[in-house]
């Protein structure tokens, strides 16, 4: 019992030795699933099809404090979200402003608003409108693992106001009145190396 014990401690210390401390910056990057609208609905697709609704982002990162820190980044974001007649594509640029804390070890909790500036929209075979606000909220929550200058972490953003975009026309200029929710409604998965 007391050598379980001290190796716990032990291997406890060494973790906290070994995590990102400290304010700092970086790159990051990483794969998204997206589910623009109803992300619960969308994940029943995604058994059948599981790159249907993948994207991916890159960006950069600042750190300010060490226990308890806040987290601005930057982040060029491409998603793509499938449906019966096609893919839904959206570029966006991300800004996310976290708070988070450093639990125990390398292990940090965080949660903050997400700024979202919409810079292009798509859908295969179909003319799109503009998008109802280029300029949105949403929320990010999440946790990560810091080992060195390497870091891993697993989030959900949810965009607050609805946001739509209409289908102008198809199929040779009829005209269709349909919209896609252009909220974005994902799960990020990053990977971050601080400089």
């Amino acid at each position: 019992m007391k050598k379980t014990l001290f190796l716990t401690v032990m291997l406890l210390t060494g973790l906290t030795a070994m995590a990102q401390s400290g304010s700092g910056f970086g790159i990051k990057g990483g794969l998204n699933y997206a589910g623009n609208g109803n992300y619960f609905d969308s994940t029943a697709d995604a058994f059948e099809d599981p790159n249907k609704n993948l994207g991916y982002h890159l960006g950069i990162y600042g750190k300010l404090g060490d226990k308890i820190y806040v987290r601005p980044e930057l982040v060029y974001t491409s998603i793509s979200s499938g449906y019966d007649d096609g893919d839904f594509k959206m570029k966006k640029l991300d800004a996310p402003v976290l708070l988070g804390v450093n639990v125990i070890g390398p292990l940090n909790l965080f949660a903050g608003p997400a700024f979202q500036y919409i810079l292009d929209t798509d859908f295969e075979g179909v003319t799109l409108g503009d998008v109802e606000n280029d300029f949105s909220v949403g929320l990010n929550i999440g946790a990560g693992v810091n080992l060195g200058k390497l870091g891993i972490d697993l989030r959900y953003e949810r965009g607050f106001s609805e946001n739509e975009v209409n289908f102008i026309d198809a199929n040779g200029g009829i005209s269709i009145n349909n919209r896609v929710d252009t909220r974005p409604d994902q799960l990020i998965l990053s990977l971050s190396l601080k400089i």
